[in-house]
């Protein structure tokens, strides 16, 4: 008999499957604007993880930012509600960035475990006995913990149901990117996706990137077909990814008007204290027809 886990899972993929069938638009190249809204958090994470950039020199697993998810779902709540009962049935785990900024990185377990194995990979020199420890982390920590981080005895206790482990189970599992220590207590660890050192700053370097693109316009505006076709120097990631960041980072809610749907986001910079920071840019995407991104 199956678990109420497995029939869940079952029934949403069904679901899920159904959806993207029946959407034509379920392609790395389907315009930005035709996949811009979803009505199913699953649905939309399957098809952002579609159309993740292919990079050169870069192994990483395909990945989710939840700034995404909020960019094209109206309700941010039900996404974050979807997510955990994701999280919960070992679909996907979620990931804190390591961003500057409160970024979640959301990745289905199939791939995490994916991007284990190319980890791992460089450990081959290792013995058969020290190596185990990644054969154990998979089994017997993945699929019990599945919250973002995890305290030193808790891992020490769950490797251990594989087989002897120590301190030096857990360097090596922190070498291969798999944790990192939390700064503000050394037993906390945060579970982490490896390889992905590059990406993180790309991150950060794409959205300084698009700001400014945006602010050298005539009329700091540009229609956002044009824009998607635009090719960021300081980032490996492309500008499809970047802009779904943007218009999910928004600080309130984005409201669907008369005339089409507005996002907003004021980005801020200044001094010392939090209420000495001064507006820098503010940015809204109106999709009508045509499509349109400009300063306000």
């Amino acid at each position: 008999m199956s678990s109420p886990s497995t029939s869940r899972k079952r029934a949403r993929d069904g679901e899920a499957d159904s959806a993207l069938q029946n959407c034509s638009i379920f392609n790395s190249s389907s315009s930005f604007e035709d996949t811009l809204t979803f009505s199913d958090t699953l649905v939309a994470l399957r098809m952002m993880r579609a159309q993740f950039p292919a990079m050169d020199k870069v192994a990483v697993e395909p990945f989710i930012l939840r700034s995404q998810l909020y960019s094209s779902l109206k309700d941010r709540t039900q996404v974050d509600r979807e997510l955990e009962l994701l999280k919960q049935d070992n679909v996907l785990r979620i990931f804190k960035l390591n961003t500057g900024q409160d970024d979640d990185a959301v990745m289905f377990m199939d791939d995490y475990i994916n991007q284990i194995g190319r980890a791992v990979k460089k450990f081959d020199s290792k013995g058969e006995d020290e190596i185990k420890v990644f054969d154990w982390f998979k089994t017997h920590v993945l699929y019990s913990k599945r919250e973002p981080s995890i305290g030193h005895d808790e891992l020490l206790s769950l490797l251990s149901v594989g087989g002897p482990v120590n301190d030096e189970s857990i360097s090596l599992l922190i070498n291969a990117g798999l944790l990192t220590r939390k700064l503000i207590d050394a037993n906390l660890f945060w579970f982490a996706i490896p390889n992905i050192g590059s990406i993180l700053k790309g991150i950060s370097q794409g959205r300084k990137e698009l700001l400014s693109l945006l602010k050298r316009t005539k009329y700091k505006e540009m229609m956002l077909t044009p824009l998607e076709k635009k090719r960021l120097r300081y980032s490996p990631l492309d500008m499809r990814f970047h802009l779904r960041d943007l218009i999910g980072s928004v600080y309130g809610k984005a409201n669907q008007s008369r005339g089409g749907y507005d996002a907003s986001k004021l980005w801020r910079m200044g001094g010392n204290n939090r209420d000495d920071d001064v507006p820098l840019a503010r940015f809204v995407i109106k999709w009508t027809t045509p499509v349109a991104v400009y300063f306000k």
